[in-house]
């Protein structure tokens, strides 16, 4: 069991991590060459104005989700390299939010009181995923909002701009609701986004692959962690 967020969480030991089977069609990369002349919109990044945001990695989406836990190697590697480089890590969680009279007649009474406390309580760094390794230089920021760059619900914006960051890596769970949404947030304040594509998690792999083709279309890049790895170190 996991416990740090004011209740315990059963963790299922069964639960297999995996990685989703992502894909990018060869017709998007084929209208993207044809737009820019190259695949890849940002062929390389300065890790001093990156930012690795990490998205709701938390007990409540993690516990139970194989598909989470298969990406915690490959977000703790992001990690490790980045902050090493002299960039930043943001782990960003869900803050506990007001229960309204649309969300609660949108999701159901019990639903909405159960994902407005999906944050869980106590100190912020005890609530993020047991297996990461938080360090003091990192950012730890809440969000009330399924974006963690939508103006007023979040910190992280300006927490960034103090630290001269213009690139914003995305990567954790659910990437087709809150890591989807934190991309196109990004992309409109004038961020360079990459999500990693093996570093996000949802329920399905056509759930991830339709959000892969949205951001790789319209938002921002799309690679693997080991591109993303070559870009931050070469």
């Amino acid at each position: 069991m996991s416990v740090g967020t004011g209740k315990v969480i059963h963790v299922t030991e069964t639960v297999v991590p995996r990685l989703h089977q992502w894909m990018i069609e060869t017709r998007e990369y084929e209208r993207q060459e044809a737009r820019r002349g190259r695949r890849h919109a940002y062929q390389e990044l300065v890790p001093e104005r990156t930012a690795l945001v990490v998205v709701d990695m938390v007990p409540f989406f993690v516990a139970e989700g194989d598909y989470a836990r298969g990406i915690v190697p490959n977000i703790q590697e992001l990690a490790g390299t980045l902050r090493d480089l002299g960039g930043t890590v943001a782990w960003v969680l869900p803050g506990r939010t007001e229960i309204t009279a649309v969300t609660e007649e949108f999701l159901g009474a019990d639903i909405a009181k159960m994902f407005s406390e999906s944050g869980g309580t106590g100190p912020l760094r005890d609530r993020v995923w047991r297996e990461f390794d938080v360090q003091d230089e990192d950012l730890i920021v809440e969000k009330t909002a399924a974006s963690a760059f939508f103006p007023g619900r979040c910190d992280l914006s300006d927490l960034l701009e103090a630290r001269g960051v213009d690139t914003v890596l995305i990567t954790g769970t659910v990437a087709n609701v809150c890591c989807e949404s934190t991309a196109r947030d990004a992309s409109t304040l004038g961020y360079r986004v990459l999500m990693v594509a093996d570093a996000n998690a949802a329920r399905r792999d056509q759930d991830l692959n339709a959000t892969l083709h949205t951001v790789y279309r319209t938002f921002g890049d799309v690679r693997p962690t080991t591109e993303v790895l070559n870009l931050l170190t070469s």
